[in-house]
């Protein structure tokens, strides 16, 4: 027998000793538990169910206004650095990857002169960034606007989103009255 022949079959069993020996660490490493109650309800039509539904997720962004009156301004200069390597926010500014944010609220979406939006965006030209719209916008970009350029995952906090909004709100040169 020659060597080669020797090279391939300690390979083979190398191989299959790590593959082992992976599977008894992962053992020690990692103990999973069983739940207690499934977490889907599987309806079998005869009125029965196997498990019960766990509790959803609340659909859509919680309200922004009355946080606004209390949103932190400089909080949101801070937020909006992650924005500003896609967006500018001077007056007169340039569009980057995105348009220009000087004066959004109140502002007609997919107005901005010079930036080409997506057509969902363009479809909704005809409606104004309010602040629940910023809001709405900002909790899930792709969910609020399906198809827009923005890549975006979006705000879970709505305390971020009020500061973030505060903040867009403060970048014009007359700022939209808070709302009651």
């Amino acid at each position: 027998m020659s060597l080669e022949l020797n090279k391939i079959a300690a390979a083979v069993l190398s191989a299959g000793i790590i593959y082992m020996g992976s599977g008894f660490i992962a053992d020690l490493l990692y103990k999973p538990e069983d739940l207690e109650k499934n977490v889907y309800v599987v309806d079998l039509g005869d009125g029965t169910a196997t498990a019960a539904p766990a509790a959803e997720e609340p659909q859509g962004a919680e309200p922004v206004s009355p946080l606004l009156a209390s949103a932190s301004v400089d909080k949101g200069a801070k937020l909006f650095k992650k924005c500003a390597a896609c967006h500018s926010v001077d007056e007169g500014g340039p569009n980057k990857v995105g348009p220009n944010l000087w004066s959004i609220v109140d502002r007609a979406k997919a107005s901005h002169p010079g930036y080409s939006y997506s057509d969902v965006l363009n479809g909704m030209s005809a409606q104004l960034w309010d602040y629940e719209a910023l809001n709405e916008f900002l909790y899930k970009p792709k969910e609020y606007a399906p198809g827009t350029k923005m890549s975006f995952a979006g705000m879970k906090k709505a305390d971020q989103r009020a500061d973030l909004i505060a903040y867009l709100r403060a970048q014009a040169s007359a700022p939209v009255a808070l709302p009651q």
